[in-house]
């Protein structure tokens, strides 16, 4: 089996194509460095380019008619970076996007996974995928947006698309094959870890919110997790969305339960083997309790639950960390 990925050389995507790989399913990747790392596609079927530009898309299918789906995972997702440039979010998150699913469907591709998130949802906890779509940045208005775009589209076309909704990716691929190319991610545990490094105390924003212990509420989630959850959209995929059946549907990925702050600076100090200074603050401005999904269509559909704590996912990011250094220079 062939599957497409976008994106496959970032952070995400190039963790569903070891995924990929580990499952004996050969994966075919597009992605144009803007942000992804070539040394994440050595040795692997990768084609440098833009999801929008047409020509290539049709070579990438000239070259390997057998593709079974592809996976969306090309996508810009700093959600300042979307404050400050909306017009590009949308040119690249959307406008590109809607290019490429064009081709695929040219190309007689109709199965389609696309890598969304739950940023897409309001504020809450054990949120369901009926939950109403309340997008708090431009970033997370594009994902939305799209997703719209495709159920629109699956409803007209021979389109099929299954939606994987999720918060904040944590870890990185087991075998460290890649991981996040950035060295101080903007979640918590990015600044944790940057506080820690740099031998400053953890600022806990709000202690009085409506949480297991007052303090805010996060929902991670291990790349390795969510990668084998792309693997078993593609390869289940004719299952979950038979032809003639429904052809659209969004599933949630993450936790099942979320993490507060005070879980997470235990969770850091059961894998450092350290307390981590930190320093209760008042909450900042436009924040929230927090969210996570209810992940019950992901078990019943995917058959799938999260196997690698979160406590795994802060050791695998340190040590990708220091093996990131080593092979990237510094380079970040």
């Amino acid at each position: 089996m062939k599957v497409l990925i976008t994106g496959g050389a970032g952070f995400i995507g190039s963790t569903i194509a070891s995924a990929c790989l580990d499952e004996g399913i050969e994966p075919i990747i597009i992605d144009n460095l803007a942000t992804g790392r070539r040394e994440f596609v050595q040795g692997r079927n990768f084609y440098q380019g833009d999801i929008a530009d047409g020509d290539l898309i049709d070579r990438v299918f000239a070259d390997h008619p057998d593709i079974h789906a592809a996976v969306g995972c090309a996508a810009r997702i700093i959600v300042p970076e979307s404050v400050a440039e909306p017009i590009m979010y949308y040119r690249e998150n959307v406008t590109k996007g809607l290019a490429f699913v064009e081709a695929l469907l040219r190309n007689g591709c109709t199965r389609f996974v696309f890598s969304s998130s739950a940023a897409i949802y309001a504020s809450g906890q054990a949120i369901t995928e009926d939950a109403p779509i309340a997008p708090g940045s431009p970033y997370a208005r594009t994902k939305a947006v799209f997703e719209g775009a495709l159920e629109d589209i699956a409803d007209g076309t021979g389109l099929r698309a299954i939606s994987l909704r999720y918060f904040n990716p944590i870890g990185a691929d087991p075998k460290y094959r890649s991981g996040l190319q950035v060295l101080t991610p903007s979640h918590a545990l990015g600044v944790m870890i940057d506080k820690y490094l740099a031998g400053e105390p953890f600022p806990v924003t709000g202690t009085a919110w409506e949480t297991r212990d007052g303090t805010g509420i996060r929902d991670y989630v291990h790349v390795w997790d969510l990668a084998r959850a792309h693997v078993t959209a593609v390869k289940d995929f004719d299952g979950i969305l038979a032809p003639g059946d429904r052809s659209y549907l969004p599933i949630n990925l993450g936790s099942g339960t979320g993490t507060t702050v005070l879980e997470l600076i235990k969770a850091f100090e059961n894998v450092t083997g350290k307390p981590l200074a930190h320093e209760f603050v008042g909450p900042r401005p436009g924040d929230v309790a927090g969210a996570y999904p209810d992940i019950s269509r992901a078990t019943q559909l995917l058959g799938w639950t999260p196997e690698l704590s979160v406590e795994q996912g802060i050791a695998d990011a340190l040590a990708w960390m220091d093996r990131r250094a080593l092979l990237m220079n510094g380079d970040s």
